[in-house]
Order: structure tokens, then sequence, then C-alpha cells
């Protein structure tokens, strides 16, 4: 059974289907945060957590992430439970974005989907930009908006550009944005609030151009 915690009108036209990151629940401050914002501007966002991260709830242990291929199987069982109003928008936040990247193109392709929105993607470790996780990424027919924040240690501004990436995926910088999208203020003038807002109509424009684009 897929537990849903749900933000914004229920009669959008457009759902965000958004699970979590590898290590913070659904309902974390970054996830707060871009939740909100995306309810803010009439999106429906719907958010569920993986299996081990829900145990984590009801026990002192701390079990590990799964490989994010595991949670595959787990994010489909989500889009298959959730009914949506309106069109449904896969995505998450890090890994949770990777794993619904994943399996994009199969529910696209089943129109159960009609984008996907990543939020903060994992590229490479860090530390580790050599192994990345972008191959599945140069083949997909999903329309994409990843947002980024610049110096995201995950994948910077620089590192992305020079990634073999589809011609259906399109980038949002948020400039001096964290792995959370959080700018350092004192040093950029950027505020996260002003990111937030940032990513929200920018999101909200690309879902009803994806929507148009369907019919």
């Amino acid at each position: 059974m897929t537990n849903f915690l749900f933000d914004g009108p229920v009669s959008a036209e457009v759902t965000i289907l958004l699970a979590h990151g590898a290590g913070a629940p659904m309902d974390s401050v970054s996830m707060n945060a871009m939740a909100n914002a995306l309810s803010a501007v009439s999106l429906r966002v719907a958010r569920f957590e993986f299996a081990y991260m829900a145990a984590r709830r009801t026990s002192n242990a701390r079990p590990p992430p799964p490989r994010a291929e595991k949670l595959i199987p787990e994010y489909r069982h989500a889009i298959e439970t959730l009914e949506p109003s309106g069109s449904l928008i896969i995505g998450g936040k890090s890994m949770g974005g990777r794993v619904a990247s994943m399996l994009a193109d199969e529910v696209f392709d089943a129109g159960l989907a009609t984008g996907l929105l990543c939020l903060g993607y994992p590229f490479h470790p860090i530390g580790k930009a050599e192994q990345l996780r972008t191959a599945h990424l140069a083949s997909l027919k999903t329309p994409t908006l990843i947002a980024q924040g610049s110096r995201d240690l995950f994948g910077t501004r620089e590192e992305v550009a020079c990634y073999d990436l589809s011609p259906n995926i399109e980038m949002l910088w948020l400039e001096d944005g964290d792995h959370d999208l959080r700018p350092r203020k004192s040093v950029s003038g950027f505020s996260a609030a002003g990111h937030m807002e940032t990513l929200a109509k920018a999101a909200s424009i690309w879902a009803g151009r994806i929507a148009l684009s369907r019919h």
C-alpha cells in the first residue's frame, strides 16, 4: 500500500508525483519547500516514500537505500495506485527523480504520464565525476525538466554541459544553488524563496506546454 502526502488543489489540471532522495523523507525541509512552491502555482503534488524510508518511521533502525534499479517496481506501483486529477508528471528529489527517470519512457509510452520533473538530479556520486548516471538520459523520449543548482556537487553546470543528454531534456539552472537548490544569499544575492518561486513558475509553464503538445 502506498501512502501519499498531497498539496495543491484537488481539481488541478496537472498532478506531479514526487519521490524523495536517498537520505531524507518525503516531508523533509527541502521537499516541503518544493511541494509548497509547486502547489502555490495550482499544481497538485503527491509525495510518497519508498519502503525502506517508511520503515524508518516505525523503527530505530535506519535501513540503507537499495540500489536505484531495485526501487523501480515501488515507483511503478505508486503510479498505478495514484488517481491523479488531470495529467500526470512523475519525478522526485535526487534519487527519487533518478528512479522516475528509469521508468519514464515506459509510462510515457503507455500514456500514463506526460513528463518527468527532476529536482536536483544526481548525475554522479559526490567526488566521483567519472561514475556517470546518465546513460539512459541520452535517448530519453519523455519531455523532461531538470532543476539543478549551478554548484550542485552531484553535477555542476560546467560538468553537465559536457554530458550527452536527450534533446527532450530541458535544464533549469538555479544560480549558486546546492543539491537542495538553495543559494548562499550572502555570496550570490539569490534567496532560497526566490529560487523556489523561479522553479514553480518554470515548472508550471513547462507542464502547460507539454500538455498542449500531447493534443
